[in-house]
């Protein structure tokens, strides 16, 4: 049987990141009827954030979730370390959090967005069209009346009451909605690569920092998801450079991954993250919100970029919900959710700048000046290990569901 052309719903979601999908799951447990479109065929998709914070465990536990998820193939880590030039220093202990939601999560993001979206399948109206690509708003008057898509049988319409990009930093949708992002100057990238475990693993470690370099280290369980922090716009001279300089650099910043490195051998298993800090000045249009990376793209710094998007999701569904119920939603209920996210969303991307100024190159200096860092560490270090727990993990304003 062929999709119709033309279907209606109280929501229609593009993006099936973290965001749409906590949305369109949220919604379709209030009972309203939501489409999310996934241009892609699945979710397999590397490289992306994993890293599942205190906050979202919260959630989670909130909705009945937890204990499920858990189930997932998974790592969890009480604290955060990192090295300094040698020397070891945790700088978030999430075991100071109340307990139990006092640990996080690496997942990768595939098994997360799998898991909500079977979670999200078992309720009656929420729907996730895969291969389904969200190509321009459709208005009707002056309010956005929903979306027109491509998917493999041809044209589709969602029409709804509400429609949201949730389709991550380059969103053509909120820019076909006339929202374009003002982005702040940073000064980094980043490298993304797999790397081995050595046969005697390290405990697990953000970070290793000193003036040879940077190089951050995900524990996936097999091996690495790893990063090289880079002067931004360098690449192309470190592939001028070669494969074995490149894998000299990840053995001068941390030693013991030298043999690992040996396993990259084609620049085809890195991939460049361009770095951005940007966000929306407007979120909204009438009948239409950007949330997620459409609304503030942020910087793998902490790793938060998965979980501000989801509180957004989780704010816009507590704002909205019982307006969809009754097949409306005020403008005044889409700029509330922009006033109560852009606060953290603001605090968060000005210490993500402020922390690119102090590991970002220089020239005629070195790479990273890890001596004022390890002393702070040390004269500080309880109390910014318990901070850094609750700006990290929980962040500046955490939401809770309310109608679900």
């Amino acid at each position: 049987m062929n999709t119709p052309r033309s279907i209606q719903r109280d929501c229609v979601i593009a993006g099936g990141g973290p965001a749409g999908m906590v949305l369109g799951y949220l919604l379709a447990r209030a009972g309203l009827q939501v489409t999310v479109l996934e241009k892609h065929a699945d979710f397999l998709r590397d490289f992306r954030g994993d890293t599942i914070h205190p906050s979202t465990i919260t959630l989670l536990r909130e909705l009945g979730l937890l204990e499920r998820f858990l189930d997932l193939p998974l790592t969890r880590i009480t604290t955060m370390d990192a090295v300094f030039d040698g020397e070891r220093f945790t700088i978030a202990d999430f075991g100071t959090l109340p307990a139990p939601d006092n640990f996080l999560v690496f997942a990768p993001q595939w098994d997360f967005l799998n898991f909500l979206a079977a979670e999200a399948s078992a309720l009656p109206g929420f729907e996730l069209r895969m291969s389904t690509r969200a190509d321009e708003v459709l208005h009707d008057g002056g309010r956005v009346a929903g979306v027109r898509a491509t998917y493999a049988d041809g044209a589709l319409e969602v029409r709804a009451p509400l429609t949201v990009a949730a389709d991550g930093r380059g969103s053509s949708l909120r820019n076909d909605a006339g929202l374009y992002p003002t982005g702040s100057g940073v000064p980094i990238d980043v490298l993304w690569f797999h790397l081995p475990k050595p046969l005697d693993p390290l405990p697990p470690t953000l970070g290793y920092v000193s003036g040879k370099g940077m190089v951050l280290t995900l524990d996936r369980g097999s091996y690495y998801q790893s990063g090289m922090i880079i002067r931004k716009d360098s690449f192309e001279s470190i592939k001028a450079e070669g494969l074995a300089a490149f894998r000299a650099r990840i053995g001068a910043a941390a030693s013991h991954l030298a043999v690992p490195a040996e396993s990259i051998v084609g620049w085809d298993q890195i991939k460049l993250l361009s770095v951005k800090i940007n966000r929306l000045e407007t979120w909204h249009r009438p009948g239409f919100i950007a949330i997620g990376d459409a609304a503030h793209a942020m910087s793998p710094m902490f790793g938060v970029g998965v979980n501000y998007a989801i509180q957004d999701a989780v704010a816009l569904a507590n704002a909205v919900a019982p307006g969809l119920a009754r097949g409306e939603v005020s403008d005044e209920s889409l700029a509330a959710v922009q006033k109560r996210r852009e606060v953290p969303v603001r605090k968060m991307q000005r210490i993500q700048r402020l922390g690119h100024r102090a590991i970002a190159r220089r020239p005629g200096r070195r790479a990273f000046v890890p001596r004022p860092a390890k002393w702070v560490l040390r004269a500080f270090g309880p109390w910014i290990r318990r901070r850094a727990a609750r700006f990290i993990g929980i962040g500046f304003r955490p939401e809770h569901p309310r109608f679900f």
